[in-house]
């Protein structure tokens, strides 16, 4: 049967993206730094491999026979879905070259080698080049798709199918007002908060034992993954049995290493709940990235900024960091949820994390449609910091080299931080509807009640349903502002006395 024949054929797929995904990892956590030219050549090949073996004839023959062969099936079979997402996974790759694919992997692999020297010290011109290529590699990625809208469209069908610019703008132009408005409130009438309790010298041994209570709290399951530690936190699904996390710390600040820690522990719970028989298959990831991000901010800080996760979590923290055993919970807790701009996106508030978003969008639009010159790039995101959080970062460090995204190409990619928060809001509601104690369990400690309630309603659909639907049987609405504006406005308004 076809099917099965196209069945087999994503698996060996599965298997080749393991293997690029392992050389990843290793690219940003243990490789030598003299093994950097060979790792690209090693994944650039590989790059060309798994386009070759998808994007072929044989595959679209598969495809247009195995759709006879599911015809009569109710839509929602698995069967009927693997037949869809593979088709139209196929039909994108055809349109793009495996000579372009293959130099696009060994151009992403430089260029993050080049990102990180350029953060440690060489600055963004070591950078520039890299970038240059990069930009110019997607905006020719784009065309391959063309016509479109906008050219932020096709990049944004890698990480959100069915998402589109216009979409986007929409959801962010409601949504900029209310943060702006908000933080001018916090500003100017909020009753201050004094941080001071978060910085010190808190030992990275012991934040790094506490983040692993609270991973395994959270029901990351060691024996299919691990944590090491990166420039910049990411998540890498090898497998469904080997899931990687990655953190980094700051001896100075409390608590930044354990919200980047629940942060990627939230991606690897997704990875980690996919249902077992989706392993290997057209269905066995996540249905966007969007979703993906839902459910690490929904544990960064729809639990882990909650005074509920506090009362339970406080006195441990109190235990591992004696010295802040004379800070009362309630200072504790109102100090994490302090609202002020800040230069690092991760390290950034609720209120103001979106805005941080707004900025990165804005400039990819711009450096894709040709209206801002990758060389210009550190000026123009210096401005867009006094325009929407009103500093401006000392260095391009804490500036326009912060993330590691665009050093991959990953361009169209910020705007699924976004929607992820707006979704996790909408999520975390809809698990309160089914299970009204949640909140009163999460103060007990009881996270495996809230992760239950995702992997049935979320995590163990995988690709079955487009991310749209999925949303609508998970909470009955499509991603929306208007519950995460409520969320904050509630929580913000009585922390700050608005």
């Amino acid at each position: 049967m076809s099917l099965t024949k196209l069945k087999r054929r994503v698996s060996e797929l599965a298997d080749l993206g393991a293997a690029i995904h392992l050389l990843h990892w290793d690219l940003e956590t243990y490789l030598p730094p003299g093994a950097v030219a060979d790792r690209a050549s090693q994944l650039a090949l590989l790059g060309r491999m798994e386009h070759e073996l998808f994007a072929s004839e044989e595959v679209g023959e598969w495809l247009e026979a195995a759709a006879g062969e599911v015809r009569g099936l109710p839509p929602d079979a698995d069967d009927v879905r693997v037949v869809e997402v593979t088709r139209r996974d196929w039909v994108r790759a055809r349109r793009v070259p495996a000579a372009w694919v293959e130099e696009f992997a060994r151009l992403g692999s430089l260029a993050q080698h080049a990102w990180r020297e350029a953060r440690a010290g060489a600055g963004f011109g070591h950078f520039r080049p890299h970038l240059e290529r990069l930009v110019a590699a997607r905006r020719e990625y784009a065309d391959f798709f063309a016509p479109y809208e906008s050219v932020y469209d096709p990049l944004l069908q890698d990480y959100e199918p069915g998402m589109t610019a216009r979409r986007v703008r929409a959801i962010l132009d409601e949504l900029r007002p209310a943060l702006v408005n908000l933080v001018a409130e916090i500003r100017t009438r909020g009753r201050p908060i004094d941080a001071a309790c978060l910085a010190g010298d808190f030992d990275e041994a012991v934040q790094e034992a506490f983040g692993l209570v609270v991973l395994r709290r959270m029901g990351f399951d060691f024996e299919r993954g691990r944590q090491d530690r990166s420039a910049h936190p990411f998540t890498s699904p090898v497998a469904r049995g080997d899931v990687r996390i990655t953190t980094r710390f700051d001896r100075r600040f409390v608590s930044s290493a354990l919200f980047s820690t629940m942060h990627e522990g939230g991606h690897a719970l997704y990875e980690q709940g996919i249902a077992e028989e989706y392993a290997r298959g057209a269905l066995g990831r996540a249905a966007s990235l969007g979703l993906h991000e839902s459910q690490s901010r929904l544990w960064e800080n729809v639990v882990g900024r909650s005074r509920g996760f506090w009362s339970h979590f406080y006195p441990q923290l109190q235990a591992h960091f004696p010295a802040l055993a004379s800070v009362p919970l309630e200072t504790f807790y109102r100090a994490i949820n302090r609202v002020e701009p800040s230069f690092i996106r991760v390290d950034a508030d609720e209120v103001t994390y979106n805005l941080h978003v707004m900025l990165r969008v804005d400039l990819e639009l711009a450096l894709l449609g040709g209206e801002l010159a990758v060389a210009d790039l550190p000026a123009a995101w210096n401005d867009r910091m006094r325009e929407y959080l009103g500093i401006v970062p000392p260095d391009d460090a804490q500036g326009v080299l912060q993330d590691i995204h665009w050093s991959g190409g990953s361009f169209g990619y910020f705007p699924t931080y976004c929607l992820g928060n707006l979704a996790a809001v909408q999520i975390w509601d809809a698990a309160v509807r089914d299970d009204p104690d949640l909140p009163a369990a999460i103060a007990r400690g009881e996270l495996g009640r809230l992760r239950e309630w995702l992997g049935a309603n979320v995590h163990r659909h995988g690709r079955k349903y487009e991310p749209d639907d999925l949303l609508r049987r998970a909470t009955g609405r499509p991603v929306e502002a208007g519950p995460y504006v409520a969320y904050l406005r509630s929580k913000y308004g009585e922390l700050y006395a608005l």
